[in-house]
């Protein structure tokens, strides 16, 4: 069997660049169950949830629902159980210094694999207010208008 190369997404937070501000962006990796590893290959999972936990110098990933799998035995995985992230200690201390700061957080972003390996994408994140979120939709939209626009004057151009 071929080995496999690059980036294969199972689930993403899309909510999270939403309800915080990104600060900074880490790849991490897992330690997962045979069972987790083979219901991740069907695309199964969800980050809706999920929150990173510094613990000792080490990183868990808590609340991340990875459904059990199907064909699986007495064997089989729960699904919200925490999971160790594997990160290198000079980031894991980064991390820890942030996160002591008022208003920030370790979220997860993203789920994936990569070159058949199973990570997760951190990061380093503060919450946002109300009306920092009503900004945010207000600038999408207005950058949405101008592409329409300038869309439109090209057409007219080349007619």
């Amino acid at each position: 069997m071929a080995k496999e190369k690059g980036r294969k997404l199972i689930a993403q937070n899309k909510k999270a660049r939403h309800d915080y501000l990104i600060l900074d962006t880490y790849e991490a990796g897992l330690v997962l169950t045979g069972t987790e590893v083979k219901s991740l290959r069907q695309g199964r999972a969800s980050l809706v949830d999920g929150f990173v936990q510094l613990d000792g110098h080490e990183a868990w990933l808590h609340n991340v629902h990875v459904p059990e799998y199907s064909q699986g035995t007495w064997t089989n995985h729960s699904a919200r159980r925490k999971r160790k992230l594997l990160l290198h200690r000079l980031e894991i201390d980064k991390l820890e210094t942030k996160t002591q700061e008022t208003g920030h957080t370790i979220i997860p972003l993203a789920l994936y694999f990569k070159d058949g390996r199973a990570k997760v994408e951190i990061a380093l994140a503060k919450g946002k207010k109300e009306y920092d979120k009503r900004q945010t939709l207000r600038e999408k939209q207005d950058r949405r208008e101008t592409e329409r626009a300038v869309s439109a004057v090209r057409r007219q151009q080349r007619a």
